[in-house]
């Protein structure tokens, strides 16, 4: 399960790979607690989901005992806090502009310096998203400075798992390398600072992998090479930092044609390489393992198991090897992972004689999933994982190993009971948000590959998990019914049912017991009315709207709905739904249950299905439709009409919470500007004036899909980020 980018926002501006370096204001550091004040007045911290997305790469620190890294594919670094025993979020200053270097697609440490630390960013290697950067801090991540590359780095993209991509030089700590997927292989000799590039024996392709592991051997410095055809050299080396050279003998074959990682067993000066016939994550359906001893060129085939086998259903076992770490303190202990492993599910295998033999860790796994139960995924336990590609052995403790998966960190400190080691890391793309003016619950959120969740407390993983009955892959619709809170419906991508609806504020759900055809191949947004009585369900602009008035027992199709718009219910009168049409700009209602719509407010802006339209709770009519950088409307008179806010530059996303004190308006709350700085918003005078209640430590990248604040408690907003789970904020 990995989590994705929801469309192609505004790019970075290219830049030389020797750009000038840019200070930057702290991160969450170290020294500082997971819910520090911002300096707008407000205390920010996640709602507690738990994980809930790719780990791309786990690193302990060589020389310090308990300090280790972990980066993911869109939500950014964190740093391991070894006494509150919890992930410390190293980059959620980075901002609405730099969404894109919200994915790591690298990290490195300094052994002989332990408070170095190096993080490679960018998401997408596409033509349009923006260039990758370098950040490096002397502080272990509190503060960082930036370099800007004129080449782009891909931590969403295939291969995101191999690594790790940066390295500090074992002869000189001020020299660095880093590995690129088009670019070839760059060179830092000022810790950083400035990047050139430099000689290297492959060539670079538009579309492949490039180099996909950097590692360090003794003295000499070794990059696998993810283009290869499974012939050509795929592993080269530099022992003066200078030249290159294919290392002589590697294996070749389909079963060794991408090398994903690599360690070196210092003891036994033998290199570890886990290899696959893809990059991964998904399509791997061949690999191997092999060790090279440096001092003498010997290659050995080292593979635990090799794929190809028979099933116990009796279809082939296909999987590629991934993850790989060696004891520090234990000469010929090491770990390694299988990958893509559907049919008999990965695992983790130990060996503590170089690779001879060795024991699955997967056949004597128990398994505690209390603090995350949504890893049971709607069953009665979790499974080993999938997407193993970061695998961890800590340098200090033999029995301690960690895994990654694509929702979550495991941990052993036994090498039999495992549980996620994954405090503080939240790294979930969300969708939906809701809050419940009554009720347990004060949040339900929807997200890409989790579904939905109730979250009776912010402060720990939803005890019932993701919702089941059906379950949701990723969530496409949540809405509930002003009138009648305890009804809410949700829609989604699930082999089960696309579309549940529940009677208890969201805590069990039930499927509507039909669904449109087109529901299984295109669930898109689903609105409930005020009272609960009537259902509107959209299905992409290839597909007509859906109507049900029996709680979906039935549907009817709404051919005056606008193809692929948003349903949005009016919050007082059950008669009236709304509709933007952003393909011509065009607001409908319905004042017919839903039955028929008509076109209002004509000649908005258009073609951008991002737009977002809005309703004031308690308010009939109150309509504020969110056109991005054209800015931000209002109608109070059912969309007849609209009237530009002229507070307001820029409007991404609005929500609403309780009104101020004496206030006769609700809250209204804006990811957008009012002037130049894209932040968070609060106005308590109607949008007449704004109060930033952001600051620049916590900015999340892109947070354009959804905010709400709670109709209970004045002041607190939820956001929806895309990496960093569900963010919220109250005045300190």
């Amino acid at each position: 399960m990995g989590t994705f980018h929801l469309s192609r926002r505004s790019v970075l501006a290219g830049s030389a790979v020797a750009a000038a370096a840019v200070s930057l204001p702290p991160a969450q550091g170290h020294a500082q607690a997971a819910a520090t004040p911002a300096k707008s007045g407000y205390r920010w911290r996640n709602a507690v989901q738990g994980g809930t997305g790719f780990i791309t790469g786990v690193l302990f620190h060589p020389s310090v005992k308990g300090l280790a890294y972990l980066r993911t594919d869109i939500g950014g670094a964190y740093r391991w806090d070894d006494r509150r025993d919890r992930w410390i979020p190293l980059t959620d200053h980075i901002g609405w502009d730099d969404w894109n270097l919200l994915g790591v697609e690298a990290m490195a440490v300094d052994p002989a310096h332990p408070d170095r630390v190096y993080l490679a960013l960018g998401t997408y290697a596409q033509s349009w998203a923006g260039n990758g950067a370098v950040l490096r801090s002397e502080d272990r991540g509190a503060t960082w400075q930036r370099t800007d590359l004129g080449v782009k780095l891909g931590a969403n993209e295939d291969g995101r798992g191999c690594g790790e991509r940066l390295l500090v030089d074992p002869r000189d700590s001020d020299t660095l390398w880093l590995g690129t997927r088009h670019d070839g292989l760059l060179k830092s000799t000022d810790r950083g600072a400035t990047w050139q590039a430099t000689a290297f024996p492959a060539t670079p392709s538009a579309t492949g992998q490039g180099i996909t592991l950097l590692v360090a051997a003794g003295r000499s410095v070794y990059a696998g090479w993810g283009d290869s055809d499974g012939t050509s050299a795929n592993l080269y080396r530099t022992a003066d930092g200078a030249t290159w050279e294919a290392v002589p003998g590697q294996p070749a074959g389909t079963a060794a044609k991408v090398p994903v990682r690599a360690a070196y067993d210092r003891h036994t000066r033998e290199l570890y390489v886990t290899y696959a016939n893809a990059p991964g994550p998904n399509g791997q359906s061949d690999g191997s393992v092999h060790k090279l001893r440096t001092s003498g060129g010997k290659w050995t085939d080292v593979t635990p198991v090799n794929p190809g086998g028979t099933t116990s259903d009796g279809g082939t076992d296909a999987f590629g090897y991934g993850g790989v770490a060696v004891d520090a303190r234990r000469p010929g202990t090491l770990v390694v992972s299988t990958n893509n492993r559907w049919a008999e599910i990965d695992t983790v295998f130990r060996s503590t004689d170089g690779g001879r033999t060795w024991t699955s860790l997967k056949d004597t796994a128990v398994f505690d999933v209390s603090e995350t139960p949504y890893l049971k995924w709607g069953g009665d336990k979790p499974k080993f994982g999938w997407w193993i590609q970061a695998v961890g052995l800590d340098p200090y403790d033999s029995r301690h190993i960690v895994y990654g998966t694509g929702a979550t960190l495991y941990g052993t400190r036994d090498l039999k009971h495992w549980a996620p080691q994954i405090r503080g890391v939240e790294e979930a793309s969300i969708r939906q948000l809701v809050s419940p003016p009554t009720g347990a619950a004060h949040l339900l959120s929807g997200s890409g590959d989790i579904g939905v969740m109730y979250h009776e407390r912010l402060t720990a993983s939803p005890s019932r998990g993701m919702a089941s009955n059906p379950v949701f892959g990723t969530s496409t619709g949540l809405s509930l019914a002003t009138a009648k809170p305890s009804y809410v419906v949700r829609s989604g991508w699930g082999d089960n049912g696309n579309g549940a609806f529940s009677n208890d504020g969201g805590k069990t759900w039930a499927p509507f017991t039909t669904q449109p055809d087109v529901a299984k191949s295109a669930p898109g947004p689903i609105a409930t009315n005020a009272d609960g009585s009537v259902l509107l369900w959209s299905f992409g602009t290839a597909n007509p709207g859906y109507r049900s008035a029996d709680n979906g027992a039935g549907w009817a199709e709404v051919a005056s709905f606008p193809k692929g718009a948003t349903p949005v219910a009016d919050p007082v009168d059950p008669a009236r739904f709304y509709a933007f049409d952003t393909t011509t700009g065009t607001l409908h209602a319905s004042t017919d249950g839903g039955r028929t719509f008509t076109a209002r407010a004509t000649g908005l802006n258009a073609g951008d299905s991002e737009f977002q339209l809005a309703v004031t709770p308690g308010r009939s009519g109150h309509l504020w439709l969110s056109l991005k950088w054209n800015g931000l409307y209002r109608s109070t008179d059912g969309g007849a009409t609209f009237s530009k806010v002229s507070s307001c530059r820029a409007s991404y996303t609005l929500g609403f919470g309780k009104a101020a004190e004496g206030a006769p308006y609700p809250a209204v709350y804006l990811v957008g500007s009012t002037e130049t700085i894209t932040g968070v918003y609060r106005s308590d005078d109607e949008a007449g004036t704004w109060t930033r209640i952001n600051d620049d430590r916590h900015q999340w990248g892109w947070t354009g899909a959804a905010v709400t604040g709670d109709p209970r408690i004045h002041g607190r907003v939820y956001i929806a980020t895309n990496g960093r789970g569900v963010q919220y904020g109250e005045p300190a």
